[in-house]
């Protein structure tokens, strides 16, 4: 087929939004001839990356607003006008490759999330919108947690997303489209309550092959008797980090050798460092900070016993598919991307009910692990074997060309699919090439 793919955020070897364009250009083009309507600033970063490996049959439409708009993507606000705007400029840009082109389907990836719009839904093709995220939101019982600066930030982004579902033109994107993919249920909720006719669930991220084969490498694996828990993440409130030190530290009242690395950075770090002081456990709990490149993160990683990711609305989580990929069981809340990845073969999902109560079952599930070196080694192997069977990018060009065959067959367009291709109903069950685990991803959500 000829798709026109719209990534905003699209460069290679970055994390984030970036990394989600890249990786999903290069398996749509496994099947198809694509072109990207990306920004002109991602130009050099591409053109380098595909001086190392082509991909002949992408076209890439580079696109931006004029110079002297650049200096309102330095605020948050700002960013979002000069993205609605470039949108606005995204779209004539394609019809006019269309008249040319003839697109058999259109697809709007980045950004990933479900309540800022695209507007190549006006396009004659079939329209795909998403894997789309930003749906997940903190039970209101944890909000009294939160210091002010967490408060008022998350009642913006709350206020933000309301608001968001008056704007006309992200209804009519979502209505219009053939499929929506939310990457949690929580998203994919939200794009049935903006009139989606068909809503799949599916996770936007996998592992590439090349960090898969560094972390699950027993090179540098923990071995000693003391629990090493760990949390990485930048130090944000919603990250949940208050919630690790809390349920260290009653976890800490009858394992006084356990240690809590907490690394990387950011703006809560004074409040969490004034936690653990307050909580008795400063001299258990380590700050690594920033650590200068992922090969000293993963290295870290690797030396810890456990990872905890309580985060309260996280579209994805790469972290826990990190921890599981170095064979790491995993505690995580219920909620949100992180609930997609963890079993309970390999981890621990924690109900986030009340901030008390997830504290206590939190460190509870700490217990255990210390407890039962054998059920850490059992949980990390198949947190391995999960993480090769169902968050392999292969998976994501497969899933993808399977709904393009079936949007462009019900648009009534002529074209024969592969001989012997799986598929995944957008209407009915889950027929897959490989034998999916019942808990993995690609499930559909009607």
């Amino acid at each position: 087929m000829k798709v026109l793919l719209s990534a905003y955020a699209c460069e290679p070897d970055k994390g984030s939004e970036p990394a989600v364009g890249w990786q999903w250009v290069q398996q749509i083009a496994r099947f198809h001839d694509v072109w990207v309507i990306t920004r002109a600033n991602n130009r050099g970063a591409i053109d380098a990356a595909l001086r190392e490996r082509p991909l002949p049959n992408v076209q890439w439409i580079y696109t931006d607003l004029p110079a002297w708009t650049q200096f309102w993507k330095k605020r948050e606000v700002g960013l979002h006008l000069y993205y609605y705007l470039w949108q606005v400029l995204a779209y004539f840009r394609a019809r006019t490759h269309y008249r040319q082109i003839r697109f058999d389907v259109t697809h709007h990836v980045t950004f990933g999330k479900y309540w800022v719009p695209s507007l190549l839904w006006l396009l004659p093709p079939p329209f795909v919108f998403g894997p789309v995220g930003g749906g997940e939101k903190p039970p209101f019982a944890f909000w009294s947690d939160y210091g002010m600066r967490g408060k008022i930030i998350d009642g913006i982004r709350y206020l933000t997303q309301r608001a968001a579902h008056a704007d006309p033109f992200l209804r009519l994107a979502v209505a219009r489209a053939a499929v929506a993919i939310g990457v949690t249920e929580q998203t994919a909720a939200e794009l049935r309550k903006l009139g989606a006719k068909r809503v799949l669930v599916h996770p936007q991220w996998a592992m590439p092959e090349r960090d898969f084969l560094r972390l699950s490498s027993r090179e540098g694996s923990s071995a000693g008797n003391r629990l090493r828990v760990i949390s990485i993440g930048r130090l944000l409130h919603w990250k949940g980090f208050h919630l690790t030190i809390r349920a260290f530290a009653e976890f800490y009242q009858s394992h006084h050798d356990a240690e809590l690395w907490i690394v990387s950075d950011g703006p809560e770090r004074g409040r969490l460092e004034q936690l653990a002081r307050s909580l008795g456990v400063a001299e258990a709990v380590v700050f690594s900070g920033h650590l200068p490149t992922l090969a000293d993160v993963y290295r870290k990683l690797k030396e810890s016993d456990v990872l905890v990711h309580p985060a309260l609305h996280e579209a994805f989580g790469n972290v826990c598919l990190e921890a599981m990929a170095a064979g790491k069981p995993v505690i995580c809340l219920d909620i949100g991307g992180p609930a997609m990845q963890v079993t309970e073969s390999t981890g621990f999902k924690i109900a986030a009910t009340t901030v008390a109560q997830t504290v206590h079952e939190m460190a509870e599930a700490l217990s255990v692990l210390a407890d039962d070196p054998e059920l850490r080694e059992e949980m990390g192997r198949a947190a391995v074997l999960r993480v090769r069977r169902d968050f392999q990018w292969d998976r994501k060009g497969d899933f993808m060309a399977d709904v393009y065959r079936q949007v462009v067959a019900q648009s009534g367009i002529p074209y024969a699919p592969a001989a012997g291709s799986g598929a995944q109903s957008l209407t009915g069950d889950v027929v897959q090439r490989r034998t999916p685990d019942p808990t993995g991803p690609g499930t559909v959500a009607q």
